[in-house]
């Protein structure tokens, strides 16, 4: 039965450390792929805050409305103002040349970012510009220092003042920046409704780094079911097996 047990722990042993939380000073973004409706509102912000000058050159508009059910007269009149297609991949109309010339580097595609540096960085992100004026681009982020874009957010935000903090470091008191805060009112929206959209958004670049994940997970669910149905009647033919040998 020990062993039964064990087996059974070792089976959900994957599923629960997907559990565990967010390290270091990242804030939960708490995504969910499953919820079709802020997978939408994320797409809305993604085309029209963020592929102005980015890319997401593995995903196609197609795949989409596909997956977020939406129809294809829906993806084409609210999220591609290009003359792209609905079978086309979502690129933007920037010049790279020029962005670099502009920006210093090309704006990267964001197809696996959320991959590459987790939902909960991309959210906290979103979170972490404040006014800079030593900048070029006039802003700068708490955890991306000296970046070399501007707010894409902060219509929405308000732009964010940075807050300071006296420090002593050695003999020397220095002030550092540990927060930032909005003017209420300065943004389109309120701070709950800004959080809403960034986690909307992060939901999105989750959705897009990996399309099959929610399909991943629900298989996911039905395997490990069936296989401790499996493991139990394995267990009792087992049994039934060896019990005349003891």
């Amino acid at each position: 039965m020990k062993k039964f047990v064990l087996a059974v722990l070792l089976l959900l042993a994957p599923g629960l450390s997907g559990a565990a939380g967010p390290q270091g000073d990242l804030m939960s973004a708490r995504v969910n792929v499953n919820d079709n409706a802020s997978l939408q509102r994320g797409a809305n912000l993604f085309v029209n805050y963020c592929m102005s000058c980015h890319s997401a050159e593995f995903m196609r508009f197609g795949r989409v409305a596909q997956d977020l059910g939406l129809s294809e007269d829906l993806v084409e009149k609210y999220l591609i103002f290009t003359d792209a297609q609905i079978g086309d991949t979502m690129l933007n109309a920037m010049d790279p040349e020029l962005s670099e010339g502009w920006f210093g580097a090309a704006p990267p595609d964001l197809s696996l970012t959320a991959r590459v540096r987790s939902a909960d960085w991309i959210y906290t992100f979103l979170n972490s510009f404040y006014r800079d004026e030593e900048s070029a681009v006039g802003v700068n982020n708490l955890i991306f220092s000296d970046l070399s874009m501007p707010h894409p957010l902060w219509e929405l935000q308000g732009m964010p003042e940075p807050v300071y903090e006296e420090v002593q470091v050695g003999d020397e008191a220095r002030l550092e920046i540990v927060g930032t805060r909005v003017e209420e009112g300065s943004g389109l929206m309120t701070e709950a409704e800004y959080r809403q959209a960034t986690q909307d958004l992060t939901n999105f670049m989750v959705y897009i780094s990996e399309p099959i994940r929610a399909e991943r997970e629900r298989l996911g669910v039905r395997v490990i079911l069936f296989l401790l149905v499996f493991l139990f009647v394995a267990y009792l033919l087992k049994k039934e097996y060896w019990k005349d040998v003891h």
